[in-house]
């Protein structure tokens, strides 16, 4: 079948309406990595230049054919975040091998082999694969390497055609000639070479062998004069080559286009944003005008990040397996895993290019698009590793309210592949011909596009699904004024009130424990006896305790609310009283809490000795009863001290010395201060192990983080400059070592250790002026050095504070530390060195194993919000954030929404997690509010509402609307907490006693 699709241009249209059409018919949101290339007048293949008119480029253009190819290679794929770009890279991968452009020895193009043919029929069969590989030629002399290319296929049972792209351009992209084109040049002797430009910098070439590289650091100014190229570099500290190069090419054209797309390249991956137009010249212009167009690999980058788009379902042409991506989400901020589901997609047949369009002379320019027909599968393939399923689901953050909490039955009920139910789709990024006339209005073409069932699809979040949007379930402005009229308005109450809000969610926070986890262990005999016994028999009594401690604290409130037959004024209007009875009765539990300590190691110790229990513990975690760590939930009874203590010191400080609840309040305190006092060593130094053991999970390449006298001091996002540019890294400042790591594509989540620099003997400074990058610094350790640049110079401050106080306490210690992190190999390489990856034929013939290693793994914790969010935290704001929980009913209103929601609100570790009510299990959706503004209404966004606050965050704004004056203080004061980081000055002032 065949159908075209039509858009018309108007005459002098630039190139960026055409390569913007392109892009917007193939739904390609990342379509900046891509260009429209053709031969010009002189049979020269140029880029089409996105700034000038269509017209004056290509001149005849009856007979030209425009390819829409890749024109920039990252660094790495994974920053590639959509499965329909990476399929596109794919597809250039494929036919760089079948041109003979991407050359590489007989095993790496065996394996490339293996994985597109898993990608287009799907699992090893020999009949089958003798016969696909007879019809399709992927490499010359394939013939000799068939035996190869199946023994491979073999190994690559279950994958997806999504994760086929993955590995092969994982595996391409450590081979020298990936994403080169090279450009026939010759050096001041007369010598025969190439010259090749990729995000790296510029390269040099004899024949297909590398033999130098510029890296864009070392490159101070590329121009070209006549058939000259020339290269000015930095000075050299020792002066040890020359401050220019110069390399002769064919011709003044060939010359300037190389030039051209040295600049582009420069521009795409080393600037932060696309560059300004020169001013014109009043009189003589001098030199080219012409500068790169379009957006910069980081604000790529950065919108994909903001999910600034709509996701959309696309085919694959070339492969036989049907399969529909599940209805699941990804991290708040769009960054996507390696999917296990992918989806089919129709593409040209074409092998020469990804799409290719011809150019036609006539009246009226015009792009037409032709989709052809796909091959239907008659089976649909299972993968085996797909076919489990694990109890519990991942919670996902909700931004905006079309994003969505991740169910987990419904998660791994999508984990088995699906039939495809959608027909062929409009949408798909097969290009036939295009042509070009020369006149006419802008007129849309009609694609019909099938459900948003993209990688990222997004199901209504449960936060507006019709259960919660019911009419009975949001409270009207009339009932609310009633119930405000007729229950308490003094202060004490709404104090006595958070009493009870945060007793509840404590008690549930127990009940993960005592209840769910206790079930989860008595089902099998993976936990020893001894532990077992140990951690329940700690953790009981206190559930029994605060399971009448919260009864008796309710009946206060109905007394007090006049909801009971008795309503002597006065005599049940206080709190004081309950909280000194229930303090001194807790502090016979002090034994148990005494213990808790020890409870976490040995459980940690247990995980650690047993590939069992470790698997049971992970496994836990992913239930949606477990909302965060769950060693998080064994320190709740140490924190919870500090809760009563804080709510004691508001009491005490609202009562006047005669009131009559004053003195049992003032007692209360005294008792819960002593507690508090006695254990909080014990906490100190359980919140680091705790810390230390939770970031262990989020690490991949290391295997002793958690060792005696190692203290966590600070984690976030910051951008580190080498030869390929900025590029986003996730590092973990601790007392005696800095690591720095990035997130790959894989099911895991998880970071991989890069690096590590000891603080002993290191030096920090500012080096923006050096560098011309914002909020950088310069790191120079004993071994090697590294130059990072943070989002912001708040951030950079930060950092810079806390590096130069680890140093500090570094120099103080006995000496520099002996490489503690074994797994992972010291990086000494220079910022201005290449720093690709190398890796053996035998590596990467294994890389894929990778994916079915790792496990599940949480994606919405504090590291990858950091990361998403491009920022960073500090213990001593884990600390803050302990001090600063809260629970309770607010109103919810978002941007566009007219009613507001009320809803059940838990905040915690920098987040807000949303429930229907306070007796629900588990949550239903969360927002981490690192990165948010807290602000209050202006008038100009009609709230008209009294106790509303505002978070806001780009592009995402929900309204909150509190019962009281005094419960809105609070949580302007909790959330404030999480929003803004303290200094650490005040921190430490605040605190007896730290860790630091």
């Amino acid at each position: 079948m065949h159908r075209e699709e039509s858009e018309d241009i108007k005459q002098r249209a630039p190139g960026k309406v055409l390569l913007e059409a392109v892009c917007n018919h193939l739904n390609l949101v990342e379509g900046d990595y891509f260009g429209l290339e053709f031969p010009d007048h002189k049979k020269i293949m140029v880029w089409l230049d996105l700034l000038k008119p269509i017209m004056k480029q290509i001149r005849r253009p009856k007979h030209v054919v425009v390819k829409f190819v890749v024109k920039f290679f990252p660094p790495d794929h994974a920053q590639l975040q959509e499965e329909l770009t990476r399929y596109l890279f794919a597809l250039q991968v494929k036919q760089d091998l079948v041109q003979g452009r991407l050359t590489c020895n007989d095993t790496s193009a065996a394996l490339l082999i293996s994985h597109i043919v898993q990608s287009e029929i799907g699992d090893f069969d020999e009949t089958i694969d003798c016969e696909h590989l007879a019809k399709n030629k992927y490499i010359s002399q394939q013939e000799t390497l068939e035996d190869k290319i199946m023994e491979f296929h073999r190994n690559h049972i279950g994958q997806t055609p999504a994760e086929s792209d993955f590995q092969l351009l994982e595996i391409a992209r450590r081979l020298e000639m990936y994403g080169i084109r090279l450009h026939p040049a010759k050096d001041r002797e007369g010598t025969k070479i190439n010259l090749a430009v990729a995000n790296t910098g510029i390269l040099v070439f004899q024949g297909h062998t590398k033999i130098n590289a510029f890296n864009w650091a070392k490159v101070r100014k590329l121009s070209f004069k006549r058939k000259r190229f020339l290269i000015k570099l930095r000075p050299d500290v020792n002066n040890s080559f020359q401050d220019t190069l110069e390399f002769l090419m064919a011709s003044r054209d060939f010359c300037k286009s190389f030039w051209k797309i040295c600049v582009e390249h420069h521009a795409f991956f080393r600037l932060f944003e696309e560059p300004k137009p020169k001013p014109k010249p009043v009189l003589f212009t001098r030199g080219s005008s012409f500068r790169f167009s379009g957006r910069t690999q980081k604000q790529v980058l950065d919108y994909v990040k903001e999910g600034g788009h709509k996701k959309v379902q696309f085919e694959r042409k070339h492969s036989k397996i049907r399969s529909i991506r599940s209805l699941t989400t990804q991290p708040s901020e769009q960054h996507s895993e390696v999917p296990k589901q992918s989806c089919s997609f129709t593409f040209g047949d074409d092998a020469d290019s990804p799409a290719v369009q011809s150019c036609r002379q006539g009246k009226e320019l015009k792009a037409s698009t032709e989709d052809v027909g796909q091959r239907r599968s008659p089976s649909l393939k299972k993968s085996p590793k797909e076919g489990g399923k694990v109890d519990g689901a991942v919670m996902v953050t909700m931004e905006e309210e079309e994003e969505v909490v991740k169910d987990r039955t419904q998660q791994n009920r999508s984990q088995s592949q699906q039939p495809s139910t959608a027909g062929s789709l409009t949408g798909s990024p097969h290009l036939s011909e295009l042509s070009i006339n020369s006149q006419g209005a802008p007129v849309v073409a009609n694609m019909s596009l099938s459900p948003n069932l993209s990688p990222d699809a997004k199901q209504s979040s449960p936060l507006i699904s019709p259960l919660l949007n019911d009419p009975s379930y949001i409270r009207t402005d009339d009932e609310e004024e009633v119930r405000r009229k007729r229950f308490p308005t003094d202060k004490a109450y709404f104090i006595a009130k958070e009493v009870s809000t945060t007793e509840r969610t404590y008690l549930k926070d127990l009940e993960v424990i005592t209840s769910w986890f206790q079930s989860t262990v008595s089902k099998d005999d993976y936990m020893p006896e001894t532990l077992k016994n140990f951690l329940f028999s700690n953790f009981e009594p206190l559930h029994k305790f605060h399971t009448t401690f919260l009864k008796e604290i309710e009946q206060r409130l109905a007394l007090w609310e006049g909801r009971s037959n008795a309503h002597i004024k006065g005599d049940y209007q206080r709190i004081g009283d309950v909280m000194l009875k229930n303090i001194q009765s807790m502090k016979q539990l002090t034994v148990h809490l005494r213990k808790h300590n020890e409870v976490l190691m040995e459980l940690e110790n247990g995980i650690k000795n047993s590939r069992k229990l470790e698997t049971l513990c992970r496994d836990f975690e992913l239930q949606k009863v477990c909302y965060l760590p769950l060693n998080t939930f064994l320190l709740r009874p140490l924190h919870r001290l500090m809760h009563y203590k804080q709510i004691m010191e508001r009491l005490c400080k609202h009562y006047p010395p005669n009131h009559v609840d004053f003195r049992d309040s003032r007692a209360a305190l005294a008792e819960i201060s002593e507690m508090v006092v006695q254990l909080h060593g014990s906490m100190i130094k359980m919140e680091n192990f705790q810390k230390l053991h939770e970031l262990k999970k989020d690490l991949i390449g290391i295997d002793n983080l958690a060792i005696p006298g190692r203290e966590f001091i600070r984690l976030g996002s910051l951008s580190k400059l080498s030869g390929k540019g900025l590029q986003q890294r996730m590092f973990f400042l601790f007392n005696d070592v800095l690591l720095y790591t990035s997130r790959g594509l894989t099911a895991s989540n998880q970071f991989k250790v890069h690096g590590q620099l000891p603080l002993y003997g290191m030096t920090i400074e500012e080096s923006e002026e050096e560098w011309g990058v914002p909020h950088c610094l310069t790191l120079r350790g004993q071994h090697q050095s590294i130059i990072v640049a943070a989002s912001t110079r708040t951030e950079m401050d930060k950092w810079t504070e806390d590096i130069q106080m680890a140093i500090d306490l570094a120099e103080k210690s006995s000496g520099p530390t002996p490489e503690l992190l074994a797994s992972s190999p010291p990086d000494n390489k220079s910022p201005d060195e290449t720093t690709v990856d190398q890796e053996s034929e035998d590596d990467l013939s294994a890389s894929r194993t990778s994916l079915e290693r790792q496990s599940p793994h949480r994606g919405n914790t504090t590291v990858h919000v950091c990361w998403h969010r491009n920022t960073s935290v500090s213990m001593i704001d884990f600390s803050i954030a302990v001090e600063n929980q809260l629970s309770g009913n607010l109103l919810r209103k978002f941007k566009n929404s007219n009613g507001w929601q009320k809803l059940w609100v838990v905040f915690t570790n920098f987040c807000m997690f949303f429930y229907k009510s306070h007796q629900d299990n588990h949550p239903l959706a969360s927002l981490p509010l690192l990165g948010y503004s807290l602000t209050i209404p202006s008038e100009s966004e009609n709230i008209h509402k009294d106790y509303v606050f505002k978070l806001h965050f780009k592009s995402h704004v929900y309204y909150f609307r509190a019962e009281s004056e005094y419960t809105f203080e609070r949580w302007m004061e909790v959330i404030r907490s999480a929003t803004s980081s303290a200094s650490r000055t005040r921190v430490l002032s605040h605190k007896e006693s730290h860790v630091y």
